[in-house]
C-alpha cells in the first residue's frame, strides 16, 4: 500500500500563505531546501492536488526549466475537483501557447480527475504497491486530507517568518491529534524542515 505524503511550505506561526493566497515569502532561494524539496517530489508515484494548485501548476510547468520541471511534468497527477474533466479543458486554456514544452508537459492534460468522495478516492490511489502519493494542497485540499486522517507523512519546510494572519491547514483536526517526529534539518537560510508521521 502506498502512502500519502502531504509537502508543504508554512509560516512559523502555521499558516501556508497569506490571507489573500500571498506566497512571496517562501521563495528564499536556500539551495539545500531546494535540493531536500526536490528529493520529496522526485520520488513520488503520483502527484495529487486541488483544483486551484492544478490550474495553478497546469500553467507554469509545462514550459518552466526549474529543477522540479522534470518530476512535476513527467510523473502523474491527479486533481480533485467537483467540475469532473472541465477541471482539464479550463487547465489547457491556461497552458502556454507560447515558450518550448518540456517533456512530460502532456500529462497535466492526462491527469486523473478524482471528483468522487475523497476517502474513497484517496483510498483507491492508496491500494497497491509503488512510489509515494505527494499531495501538494491547496490550503483547503490540505485541510481536507489532514481533517480525514488520510495524510501518513508530513513532510513541512517551516521558513522563519510569522505572517499573523493566513490560510492553515490543521485548523479543522478535532479532537487533537498527535504526530510522531521522523526527522528535523536545518537549512542556511533559515527555514526547518520538519517531517511527521501520523501516529
Amino acid at each position: 500500500m502506498r502512502e500519502v505524503i502531504l509537502t508543504m511550505t508554512m509560516s512559523l506561526d502555521g499558516f501556508v500563505c497569506g490571507p489573500e493566497g500571498e506566497l512571496d515569502w517562501i521563495f528564499d532561494g536556500d539551495q539545500e531546501a531546494i535540493t531536500w524539496k526536490l528529493e520529496i517530489v522526485s520520488n513520488a508515484g503520483l502527484h495529487i492536488m486541488g483544483s486551484r494548485t492544478f490550474q495553478a501548476m497546469a500553467a507554469y510547468w509545462p514550459t518552466s526549466t526549474s529543477v522540479f520541471a522534470p518530476a512535476m511534468n513527467q510523473i502523474p497527477k491527479a486533481v480533485f475537483s467537483r467540475q469532473g474533466s472541465a477541471i482539464l479543458t479550463a487547465a489547457e486554456a491556461g497552458i502556454p501557447q507560447s515558450g518550448q514544452q518540456q517533456p512530460g508537459a502532456e500529462s497535466w492534460r492526462q491527469a486523473y480527475v478524482a471528483s468522487g468522495d475523497l476517502v474513497d478516492e484517496i483510498a483507491r490511489m492508496k491500494a497497491g504497491d509503488g512510489k509515494p502519493i505527494i499531495a501538494h494542497g491547496g490550503a483547503a485540499f490540505a485541510r481536507s486530507l489532514i481533517a480525514r486522517a488520510l495524510v501518513d507523512r508530513y513532510a513541512l519546510v517551516v521558513h522563519p517568518i510569522a505572517l499573523g494572519k493566513g490560510m492553515p491547514i490543521f485548523s479543522e483536526v478535532v479532537p487533537p491529534r498527535r504526530l510522531m517526529p521522523i526527522s528535523s534539518t536545518a537549512f542556511p537560510g533559515g527555514s526547518v524542515a520538519q517531517v511527521y508521521r501520523s501516529a
